[in-house]
């Protein structure tokens, strides 16, 4: 009779452990891995349209030629400068870290300056440029959102001259002759541009124009007047905003 009751006491103290030692075995709760890392590259392929604005200097040498057989005579030097504003549009295209673009670029601008010729006081030489254009290929290398490039290709300007009674002369101030013309040469530059936003970019641009030494013929009221060889260059400092259609990042794992 004790051996029946000590058994029972056994068997269901058993079953009492029984769900205890379950529970100590029961498995860890699942963790799910971390997904992989993704790098976000900043895209600079597509069309973009934009504005610029700054700041330029044209410096420009004259000298009169006179009519025996071409003889120059120096008429000073004297830089034009002023503000410019414009608008630009291109495309660019991306291989690695490498970005090729081609552009077009249209600016009004306000370079004026003058200078009293050294060897005829009674001529004071003036120069303006209200307008130039640019057509440029662009090769640069990107940092991400980063874009460094160089540039280079034609360049066009339009020019206003105009000879003017030097101070200390009678009509002193007067306009006795004008020219005009459309002036074409070459350009290089640099530039760095930031992406700050997916289509969006700002950034600093230096550019040079090459536009070499050219005869010119002044008249005044449809009279012939002189003729001046007249040689310039352009250097500017422009700040340029785009807006950019294409891809504006690329997910890499």
């Amino acid at each position: 009779m004790k051996k029946i009751l000590f058994g029972t006491i056994g068997i269901v103290a058993l079953g009492l452990s029984a769900p205890a030692s379950a529970a100590d075995l029961a498995a860890r709760p699942y963790t799910k891995a971390p997904p992989p890392m993704v790098a976000t590259i900043y895209d600079w392929s597509g069309f973009y349209i934009g504005i610029n604005g700054g700041w330029g200097t044209s410096r420009n040498c004259w000298d009169f030629v006179t009519p025996v057989v071409g003889t120059l005579i120096t008429d000073g030097c004297h830089d034009a400068s002023g503000g410019t504003v414009g608008g630009q549009i291109g495309y660019r295209w991306q291989s690695a870290n490498w970005v090729f673009g081609v552009e077009g670029q249209g600016n009004w601008a306000d370079f004026s300056g003058n200078n009293v010729s050294p060897t005829a006081p009674a001529q004071q030489d003036r120069t303006r440029i209200d307008a130039f254009g640019l057509i440029t290929g662009q090769v640069g290398y990107a940092w991400n959102n980063v874009l460094f490039y160089v540039k280079g290709g034609g360049a066009v300007v339009g020019d206003k001259y105009d000879l003017i009674v030097g101070p200390g002369f009678v009509g002193a101030g007067t306009t006795f002759g004008s020219a005009r013309e459309t002036r074409w040469g070459g350009t290089v530059g640099a530039g760095l541009e930031f992406g700050f936003a997916p289509n969006w970019s700002v950034g600093v641009e230096y550019d040079h124009i090459f536009l070499g030494h050219r005869n010119v013929d002044f008249t005044f009221g449809g009279a012939f007047v002189q003729t001046e060889r007249i040689g310039q260059d352009v250097d500017m400092g422009l700040v340029r905003v785009n807006y950019r259609w294409g891809g504006p990042a690329i997910a890499r794992y």
